[in-house]
């Protein structure tokens, strides 16, 4: 059984209810999740011990709170005010950890998904997603981690062009995959609006909205934007419903003939704006 799984950041409770919930079998199922493994619950550690643990069972994307770990282990960030990662940051195995946390994908297509955590630019097709995803993975997995760290934080360039080179086209690429939301028609990318899909700024729209994408016709899946909800059709799957806010753990069965949505009510460990 092959399962999509939204947003945990670090809530390991909810993650455990939902592994017994299906009756997880590493032997015969398959999860793949989403991206923000860690922070702001409460076991960010617990989270990724348990996945770890899991082995090729467990396909965990790359999503901003996990490069935001990173970045601070590396002392490119300083730690945010609601981050839960000081067990893991003072851990005395701390660089394997990481290590294995940096060797993560960024993009998987798979199982006729295309699985991202944040958003695929209209430029893109499923294939060139994965590709421009394959390089920053081996920025990440290289000894040169730092140095990529340290180049890959701002918002611009904000519009993707096949010609762009080393950090530009590093930083491009992971926003898209990692910060997206909002986007133009024209590929430009917003990332100061994190309101629901109806608070579009003038002249974007939600990036799997935009007529002409080149992902149009290929089931895309993605957590995220816990202010969108749940979105569960024939061609896209979005599911962070807000764990760590209260919300939902959310799930999805995609094998079968039938598709099963499972969803975890989670206590709240954060609050909105904090």
């Amino acid at each position: 059984m092959i399962y999509l799984v939204g947003d945990l950041q670090g809530c390991c409770d909810p993650l455990e209810r939902l592994l017994a919930t299906i009756d997880f079998s590493p032997s015969r199922d398959r999860l793949y999740l989403l991206g923000d493994l860690v922070n702001r619950g409460p076991d960010s550690f617990g989270v990724l011990k348990r996945l770890r643990s899991l082995g090729d069972s467990a396909v965990c994307l790359l999503g901003n709170h996990d490069l935001h770990l990173l970045a601070v282990a590396h002392g490119v960030r300083k730690p945010h005010r609601s981050d839960t990662l000081d067990s893991i940051l003072s851990a005395p195995d701390r660089d394997d950890w990481l290590n294995w946390l940096r060797h993560r994908r960024m993009a998987v297509w798979e199982h006729g998904w295309l699985m991202v955590h944040a958003g695929v630019v209209p430029q893109w097709d499923a294939a060139q997603t994965v590709s421009l995803a394959g390089e920053v993975e081996a920025m990440l997995q290289s000894p040169d981690v730092g140095d990529f760290l340290n180049v890959m934080y701002g918002a611009q360039p904000n519009r993707w062009q096949d010609d762009l080179q080393g950090p530009d086209r590093w930083r491009c690429i992971v926003n898209s995959l990692t910060r997206l939301r909002f986007c133009a028609a024209d590929g430009t990318m917003e990332f100061a609006t994190k309101d629901g899909a109806g608070e579009a700024p003038q002249g974007f729209s939600p990036w799997f909205k935009l007529p002409g994408r080149r992902t149009a016709h290929t089931p895309v899946a993605f957590g995220h934007w816990s202010t969108l909800g749940l979105i569960n059709t024939d061609m896209l799957l979005s599911l962070d419903t807000g764990c760590v806010w209260g919300g939902q753990l959310s799930a999805v069965r995609i094998d079968g003939a039938t598709r099963e949505l499972i969803q975890i009510d989670c206590p709240q460990s954060q609050k909105p704006g904090k």
